[in-house]
């Protein structure tokens, strides 16, 4: 199944990384992009890059506040109309052990990575019941493997994965799509990471982006509703 021209996409933490791997890819496919960032210059900085591959909408928005969600999808839903997928990307990570994890970084975590993804789909949903779209969420390996110094990464994670297959339980019936993504080591600039050429072996954000684009063209009969994807060949030890 090819993913019909004009579609819409809407991407949380779309300025760089994973998200804005997938709105590289989506763009490629003819699909007009809304991406998202807690910074209106971040947005419209990576919008300026995405534009020679489509249509971009560049919004300030962060996922942990409801009001700032609703007003980023009423934004789209003036430009475009509508919303057929929606990947919500947007995350943070703050690591160590229990004894040093303060109590703004509980909260900072798992206010964006799950409070923030509840936000999305309560946010977006009357406009996807209304396509008949794809609800994405991109969770982690970390949500079903724990680690120490991930109590907070962890949980949110963990809470991720499980709410959204809760949420394709509860959609499916309506016609709306749900999948989570579960990357295990990819290169991205997350916990202030600057992708280099020893990031090589990991997983590309192109590689989610394909990812994003071959969940779009199955079809609608067919619902991958979680994916684990890790590196082929991690280094040796």
């Amino acid at each position: 199944m090819e993913i019909k021209k004009n579609q819409v996409a809407f991407i949380t933490g779309g300025s760089k990384g994973i998200g804005y791997g997938v709105a590289e890819a989506l763009l490629k496919q003819g699909m007009r992009v809304a991406i998202t960032s807690r910074s209106q210059s971040s947005a419209d900085e990576a919008a300026s890059r995405l534009k020679n591959h489509g249509d971009v909408l560049a919004l300030a928005s962060d996922v942990s506040n409801y009001e700032f969600q609703k007003s980023a999808i009423d934004e789209v839903m003036k430009k475009w109309g509508q919303i057929d997928c929606y990947v919500a990307n947007a995350g943070v990570g703050k690591f160590g052990s229990i004894e040093d994890l303060s109590i703004d970084d509980w909260h900072q975590v798992i206010n964006t990575n799950l409070t923030g993804v509840f936000y999305s789909i309560k946010s977006s949903l009357s406009a996807l019941k209304e396509s008949k779209g794809m609800f994405i969420t991109i969770s982690s390996l970390a949500g079903t493997n724990f680690f120490a110094g991930g109590a907070a990464y962890n949980a949110s994670k963990f809470g991720l994965t499980g709410f959204t297959q809760a949420v394709m339980l509860d959609l499916r019936q309506s016609g709306v799509r749900v999948s989570t993504i579960m990357p295990g080591s990819v290169a991205t600039y997350f916990n202030d990471h600057t992708p280099n050429d020893a990031d090589s072996w990991k997983i590309q954000i192109e590689d989610i982006g394909q990812m994003v684009v071959d969940l779009l063209k199955m079809p609608a009969r067919t619902l991958p509703s979680k994916i684990e994807v890790r590196p082929s060949m991690p280094p040796g030890k």
